[in-house]
């Protein structure tokens, strides 16, 4: 999740975002570390509104079989 890029681009707190959204912060902490095994429909939408986003801006893949010092950095080569 690219929570914490989305906030610090529209300088939002997690705690307004929380509110915004309807989500505990403890639960935003959750999706912004990776944590989260599951995420509603409804929670992305929610999310995406208060943001004013698409959800691939909040979601990126990264495949857990690939060690992380060999995954590319968006940007880099």
């Amino acid at each position: 999740m690219r929570i914490d890029v989305e906030l610090a681009r529209r300088k939002m707190s997690v705690g307004e975002f929380a509110e915004r959204v309807g989500l505990t912060p403890a639960n935003v902490a959750v999706l912004k570390n990776g944590r989260a095994k599951a995420v509603r429909f409804s929670t992305l939408e929610a999310m995406c509104r208060v943001l004013e986003c698409q959800p691939g801006d909040l979601l990126e893949f990264v495949d857990e079989k690939e060690p992380a010092d060999t995954r590319a950095v968006p940007g880099h080569t």
